[in-house]
């Protein structure tokens, strides 16, 4: 939220040129003037259309999307290798099964967790395994032909034994929750079969760490029929069950297997959803569950669009998009470290300190806040995060534990199972104060990418008052007149340091946005003077020699995977480099953080390159992307550290569109951090701060034209990178008046509704948004031959 210093001199231009005729940009992609289509049937001759018409015949999204799918001709063996399906609740993952002639669908689901809170969040709440089926052929299999279509969300392919082919598709049907496969076998494999085999029902932390005295694992599931339909009822020790049910139809050769999952408690009611559900899915054809499930991903892709000439990393950004969608929705729970596909993994719950802030942030961007589960589990269980605190602080303030089950609870604190809330220098060891506040930056976020006075009034103004009254607790002054924070935790450096740069960043970043949040919602809080004094009060951020300490007497002097103590750099982009000095510091910790090899993870180097490309360095960004790739990012694009987990690639999305563009501090930034290479690029309905959406090409090298759109009338300025003079006009290619800011940006008066196109002067591009040509060949994700 960092304010944008006026130019000492402005000038009022009025845009000159002749109208478009109309030739712009609107919902879809633009297309070039086309001729009135046939009438259809009898009907009257049609209207033409107008130019601003999407031209059906170049479908771009189909272009990167089919160019994206990752393929297999070789059998995955792993989670790390294999084709992944889900809906933000059910998930399966597809690999060899382990040692036999099968194939392997895991099925798995968000909502599955135990409900034993004296055990502590990663043991008694702990998401639990369910168990998989195996697809068992008659033959020994020799090879594997498998494609899984982005577009369509939906695994095809063919499956060859020595005894003839199984033909696959498969999907986890958006809305429905239902895992369905349709074999097509061969004459030689028609009695191929499927096996359902239940997991034990523990928490998955179990196989790497000592249980919790009295702990032990939920008793066996128990095989029902029911008319047809098959359910494995597992019973939960705290009462409830979950229920995998599962039916096979035959329609002339084809095969479907229908399954689904269902979750209750404490209540025994999942047995009967599930075996509903089942019943009911298993009544229509694969193809007729495939219609509406296609519908719905056709229309989440055409949302916003993305293209760059190199296409490794292009087919990773939309497997991305692909990934979060299978994984995230705004009702299903706040995804756990590994989404909806629970693999054996010591961080069997949701994790608080990086994890959830990074698989988010790429949902802005792209313009899909539809996905948002962290805005709407923060409002809803938001007793729980005062609940959690000690006492004295219950009534006045909330805080996240490091990790929670879907209701942001911790449960116990007990030895390796949990991490609660606590009063610095007393339990839990490790205080990690600035969680909810981080959490917080992603809600403040969806409201400046909405603009959304709901979000700011219902969910961020009266939790994030909460969560830096925590902080207020425990400021003490100092002999120097400047407010201190006692011994805190920094995630996840290893030692307590007083005044440690992650708490004092967030806690600096929380008083401004309440400061000005207030006065965006006309609020005469008691608590602002409070909050200003904070502002102006609070101490210094430590430094050294080599950049941002940990914090007070604790210096950055060991290799360290996070970036805790880095914030106010990059997400919060509080110091941008507005000043020599400044920028110098940024470089010089950035540089320091990096430096030390040993314990750098995936996510250092996105968030690297997302400083990088603050600092206007593509090809740093760029450079840091390709350390990630190849030291990484798995052959099916998922993440392992220690275990299976997912935040990594999708920040890595966030960081690729840090690099085409930002809006932090009120200026809409185009391609502000291209690579040399990077000579063509296109961007549509790209969702800004403001609520603006963003359309821009970039052609030999240069910014050929950039549209935006207002869905809110917040004030808008635009660092649009056109060289010379410019253009800038409306909707109906009618000059407006902006104002020039220097530096190659403009503010432009926008109501809510109304575009702006800025060109050269003169300049009359075609506005069709297209695919880039790619600089070179690359393998697609998957396992190619």
């Amino acid at each position: 939220m960092v304010a944008v210093p006026e130019p000492p001199k402005r000038r009022t231009v009025l845009a000159t040129g002749t109208a478009l005729g109309g030739a712009l940009l609107t919902g879809g992609l633009a297309a070039v003037p086309a001729q009135a289509a046939p009438a259809p049937g009898n009907a009257h001759p049609a209207t033409p259309r107008p130019a601003t018409s999407v031209k059906s015949s170049d479908d771009s999204w189909t272009t990167v999307l089919s160019d994206a799918d990752l393929v297999w001709q070789k059998m995955p063996q792993t989670w790390y290798e294999g084709p992944y399906l889900g809906n933000g609740y059910l998930g399966s993952g597809i690999y060899a099964e382990p040692g036999k002639n099968a194939v392997r669908f895991n099925v798995q689901h968000s909502e599955v967790t135990d409900h034993r809170p004296e055990f502590g969040s990663l043991f008694g709440l702990a998401r639990l395994p369910i168990g998989y089926f195996t697809l068992e052929p008659v033959g020994t299999i020799t090879a594997v032909d498998w494609r899984l279509g982005l577009r369509d969300a939906e695994l095809t392919g063919t499956l060859t034994t020595d005894r003839g082919t199984l033909t696959v598709r498969a999907l986890v049907h958006n809305s429905l929750s239902v895992l369905a496969v349709e074999i097509t076998p061969s004459a030689g494999e028609k009695d191929f079969r499927w096996v359902f085999h239940p997991a034990e029902s523990i928490s998955p932390r179990a196989a790497s760490k000592p249980l919790p005295d009295g702990y032990a694992a939920n008793p066996p599931a128990v095989t029902e029929q029911h008319s047809g339909v098959t359910a494995a009822v597992q019973p939960l020790l705290a009462g409830g069950q979950h229920v995998t049910a599962w039916q096979e139809r035959t329609r002339g050769a084809r095969r479907t297997l229908y399954a689904t999952v269902a979750h209750s408690h404490p209540k025994t009611t999942a047995r009967d959803r599930a075996v509903r559900v089942v019943r009911g899915a298993a009544t229509a054809s694969y193809d007729v569950h495939a219609l509406t499930h296609r519908a719905w991903w056709h229309r989440y892709y055409r949302k916003s669009f993305l293209s760059v000439p190199d296409a490794r990393i292009q087919r990773f950004y939309w497997i991305q998009l692909y990934k979060v969608a299978s994984a995230a929705r705004a009702d299903a729970p706040v995804m756990a470290t590994s989404g909806p596909w629970l693999e054996p993994t010591p961080w069997p719950n949701t994790w608080w300190n990086l994890n959830v802030q990074l698989e988010y942030w790429l949902i802005h961007g792209s313009n899909h806040l539809e996905l948002d589960a962290v805005t709407r589990a923060l409002s809803e269980f938001r007793d729980n995060l005062s609940n959690q605190l000690a006492g004295p602080y219950q009534k006045d303030s909330a805080g996240i534990p490091r990790t929670t089950d879907p209701q942001l609870m911790n449960g116990a604190d007990v030895p390796n199972g949990g991490f609660g809330v606590g009063i610095p220098g007393q339990d839990p060891p490790t205080p990690e104060v600035g969680n909810l506040t981080w959490a917080l930056h992603n809600v403040w976020l969806s409201y400046r990418h909405t603009m959304d006075g709901r979000i700011l009034r219902d969910t961020l103004f009266p939790l994030l008052r909460k969560a830096v009254n925590y902080y207020l607790h425990f400021l003490t002054p100092g002999p120097d007149g400047k407010l201190h924070l006692p011994a805190t935790f920094s995630p996840e450096y290893g030692v307590n340091a007083p005044d440690t740069n992650y708490d004092l960043m967030l806690l600096r970043w929380g008083c401004r946005t309440l400061v000005e949040s207030a006065g965006i919602l006309k609020i005469k809080d008691p608590l602002t003077a409070r909050w200003q004094e904070v502002l102006t009060k609070l101490t210094p951020y430590p430094v050294d020699e080599n950049g941002f300490m940990i914090g007070a007497g604790v210096p950055f002097a060991m290799s360290h995977r996070h970036y805790s103590h880095l914030l106010a750099v990059y997400p919060l982009y509080e110091l941008t480099g507005r000043t020599p000095d400044e920028l110098a510091l940024i470089e010089k910790s950035l540089a320091h953080w990096v430096g030390f090899e040993g314990a750098l993870q995936g996510y250092t180097f996105t968030g690297a390159a997302s400083m990088s490309a603050l600092l206007g360095k593509g090809d740093d960004a760029l450079k840091y992307l390709g350390e990630l790739m190849a030291r990484f990012i798995q052959p099916n694009t998922m993440y392992k550290e220690s275990g299976p987990v997912i935040e990594t690639p999708l920040s890595a999305a966030q960081s690729l569109h840090d690099m085409l563009c930002q809006s932090w501090g009120g200026v809409v930034r185009v391609f502000p951090a291209i690579p040399a290479a990077w000579q063509d690029l296109a961007l549509h309905d790209f969702r800004t701060q403001g609520a603006f959406l963003l359309s821009a090409v970039r052609e030999k090298g240069a910014t050929r034209w950039v549209r935006v759109t207002s869905e809110a009338g917040a004030p808008c300025a635009v660092r649009h990178g056109i060289a010379g003079r410019i253009d800038v006009r409306d909707s109906h290619g009618r000059p407006l008046r902006y104002e020039d800011l220097g530096d190659g940006t403009v503010r432009i008066p926008l109501r809510k509704g109304e575009s702006a196109l800025i060109t050269a002067a003169g300049d009359r591009p075609d506005l069709t948004i297209r695919p880039v040509t790619p600089n070179e060949p690359a393998a697609h994700w998957g396992l190619p031959a």
